[in-house]
């Protein structure tokens, strides 16, 4: 059984960028053990052989003709920007 301590909640709270208070990270610490306790028992589960499903009820994917389209409407598509020059999209500069 995995167990986080409440040093390694932090860790992974600044990685996570998220904010946690000091007086929170046990619970955090305790919520993180039990999500690594649950993943520990779906991997003792024995898959072999059993195929991947998309759903829980049977179905087949949708499935369209992969073909090669020429769109040829540059006009059209370009006169759903806000700005467009010389046949392109213009975006503003973005500098940081």
């Amino acid at each position: 059984m995995s167990q986080i301590d409440p040093e390694t909640a932090r860790k992974v709270a600044h990685l996570a960028r998220i904010a946690v208070r000091d007086e929170d990270l046990p619970r955090l610490a305790g919520e993180l053990s039990g999500i690594l306790t649950f993943m520990e028992q779906l991997n003792s589960v024995d898959v072999e052989g059993v195929e991947p499903m998309v759903s829980v009820t049977p179905m087949r994917l949708k499935r369209r003709q992969d073909g090669v389209t020429d769109g040829n409407m540059p006009d059209r598509i370009l006169a759903n920007a806000p700005d467009a020059r010389e046949g392109f999209f213009t975006v503003p500069k973005v500098v940081e």
